[in-house]
């Protein structure tokens, strides 16, 4: 049985979630999503930390060590990054802060954790990605003998072609993909619900086709692209869905190609195929403004991170002389006339 005071946390969770956030807030649906997942996920903490029930959480489980413990939780055992844990600490006291300006009870933790300190976010980020051969690798795991097969390979497909976000490939519809001789792109729905239309490769578009024979039965529709089958009725897929076929199929692939990344995951996709495309000579303008970012900063990852193209422009820069290409031996150009009368100014 339900007891009062869980009944209360509940019932305003149910508040900011459906009347707060949407509503009063007007916050767009992608937005309502997150604060959603960052709840459960806090719920899902205490059910497998504490071994509670669902009837057994209120505010008074909740406390800044319980938020605290939640944190680190996502960061050690669900290897989130520090951004996103600072993210889900937000959503947390925003909560806290609408539930406070309901229940004066509940301020004294609100004000508790508004205590907890963002944890800095090293200024050099790693960019995780996978070179074009590991690509291949991946793409070869699906069984496409089968629907989960043929639906798993377009996916990654898409995902990786127009490097969207997880939940901007979740949140397509068919109608969102538009096919033709001449020119195919899809349009895609990013943060802030900025639309943006992002051009498709051929074989892209075959896997489409293929892809709307299967599960659309060739139609096109306002219905959701991607779904699954849940007592008889389509069901939008999970974030956490995703991410578990891809790293199966990592799995796979890493035992077959030691360049496929350990811990495969969605956002991979978008880092790789941004690093391709930056390394084939896409201005980071261009690219930023591909990948939906609101300011180019958040682009220049991929020049900071590129390594292979600083070597490459390194090496071109760096004379054939020079001891850092020769080591001590420099003696090939001894016998190069030429090159002696052009270093001493004899030409």
């Amino acid at each position: 049985m339900v007891g009062k005071e869980s009944r209360h946390f509940f019932q305003l969770i149910k508040d900011f979630l459906t009347v707060y956030i949407p509503w009063q807030k007007a916050c767009s649906p992608n937005t309502a999503s997150a604060y959603r997942d960052v709840l459960n996920l806090l719920l899902e903490y205490l059910k497998e930390t504490e071994n509670l029930r669902l009837s057994e959480i209120s505010f008074d489980i909740i406390t800044r060590q319980t938020v605290e413990g939640y944190l680190d939780w996502l960061e050690v055992t669900r290897n989130n990054s520090v951004a996103t844990r600072n993210h889900r600490l937000s959503c947390i006291r925003t909560f806290y802060k609408y539930a406070a300006g309901r229940d004066m009870l509940v301020t004294a933790c609100s004000f508790e954790l508004e205590k907890i300190p963002i944890k800095k976010i090293t200024k050099v980020q790693i960019v995780k990605y996978f070179e074009e051969d590991a690509l291949k690798t991946i793409l070869c795991q699906p069984n496409t003998a089968t629907k989960k097969g043929i639906r798993d390979l377009f996916y990654m497909i898409l995902m990786y072609d127009t490097a969207a976000r997880n939940q901007e490939i979740l949140d397509l519809k068919v109608s969102d993909i538009y096919t033709s001789e001449k020119e195919s792109h899809v349009v895609i729905t990013g943060k802030g619900s900025k639309t943006r239309i992002v051009p498709l490769m051929r074989k892209t578009v075959e896997h489409f086709n293929n892809y709307l024979r299967v599960f659309h039965n060739g139609q096109v529709s306002n219905s959701l692209l991607f779904y699954v089958i849940q007592k008889g009725h389509k069901q939008a897929m999970s974030p956490d869905a995703v991410g578990k076929f891809m790293k199966i199929y990592g799995n796979t692939a890493r035992e077959q190609n030691s360049n496929v990344p350990e811990n495969l995951h969605p956002h991979m996709y978008r880092h790789s195929r941004s690093m391709h495309l930056y390394r084939g000579g896409m201005p980071l303008p261009l690219l930023s403004e591909w990948l939906g970012h609101a300011q180019l900063e958040s682009t220049m990852i991929y020049a900071y991170a590129d390594t292979k193209m600083k070597r490459e422009a390194i090496e071109k820069a760096t004379a054939v002389i020079s001891p850092l290409r020769q080591g001590q031996d420099i003696a090939p150009w001894q016998d190069d006339d030429e090159l002696i009368k052009s270093l001493y100014g004899l030409k």
